[in-house]
């Protein structure tokens, strides 16, 4: 498949992963939707792309209102053969911390979000992906975005970890099954990027991160997450596999 041919529906798309991805698609020549809760952030962000994006607001989990977006995606730009996971929290906790044990709504929001969320989309736009022509071998393309908090998770990453770990188990039946629709999906499990959820960090946790990314010794960069999806779109080899995107970065007990 042809990355300016593209049309994608990507979640959490107004800012960090997501809104590289959303840019990468629309210099291409392509077009997306901009899913994301933060409604005002997803309306700037396509007012500065022009008429090949649109803004759309909603929660990840609510079934019918992401049903209702897939289908408004498809009425606006045609045949949807892109959708890229990137929606989710990392809120911290620890399972017993000095407040006592985690309350479970704590730990249910992030599940709810990260892997419901991630599940629920993949569910609507499998749907109506699978009624496309075929593109070369592909009918469509999901990525999904893990952590490599799925594999190495902290201290206080419990909710976190189980959630990416989750959306990596995923991964391989969701490629089995879909392979008959010529559905193709692959995960990205991240390291440590320069985005929204890391950057209320202090600068000194900043510099200790960075210091355990081997090579490049710094933060990954949006746009190279970005690069990454693109090379999956168009490398119709790559399914069912969870690639880590990390600096050979391992991350600590805590």
């Amino acid at each position: 498949m042809n990355f300016s041919n593209a049309h994608a529906f990507v979640t959490g798309g107004a800012s960090g992963l997501g809104a590289a991805t959303v840019e990468a698609v629309v210099e291409a020549g392509g077009q997306a939707s901009i899913v994301d809760i933060d409604g005002d952030r997803a309306v700037a962000l396509a007012a500065r792309l022009g008429a090949r994006s649109r803004a759309v607001a909603l929660d990840v989990a609510d079934e019918a209102a992401v049903a209702d977006a897939v289908a408004a995606s498809v009425s606006a730009f045609g045949p949807l053969n892109l959708v890229v996971n990137c929606a989710g929290v990392a809120t911290p906790g620890r399972i017993v911390g000095r407040n006592g044990p985690l309350p479970l709504e704590a730990y249910l929001r992030v599940i709810q979000i990260n892997l419901v969320g991630t599940f629920n989309v993949m569910k609507a736009t499998a749907a109506v992906m699978q009624e496309n022509e075929l593109d070369g071998d592909d009918r469509g393309l999901i990525v999904n975005t893990a952590s490599v908090a799925a594999f190495d998770g902290q201290i206080g990453q419990g909710a976190y970890a189980s959630s990416k770990g989750g959306v990596a188990a995923l991964t391989l039946p969701a490629a089995r099954e879909l392979a008959r629709s010529a559905i193709r999906v692959v995960t990205i499990a991240p390291g440590l990027f320069e985005t929204p959820m890391l950057a209320g960090l202090p600068e000194a946790a900043k510099e200790s991160l960075i210091a355990s990314t081997l090579q490049p010794s710094r933060l990954g960069r949006s746009e190279e997450y970005a690069a990454l999806v693109r090379h999956i779109y168009e490398n119709p080899m790559i399914n069912g596999e969870t690639i880590r995107l990390d600096g050979a970065v391992r991350l600590a007990p805590r």
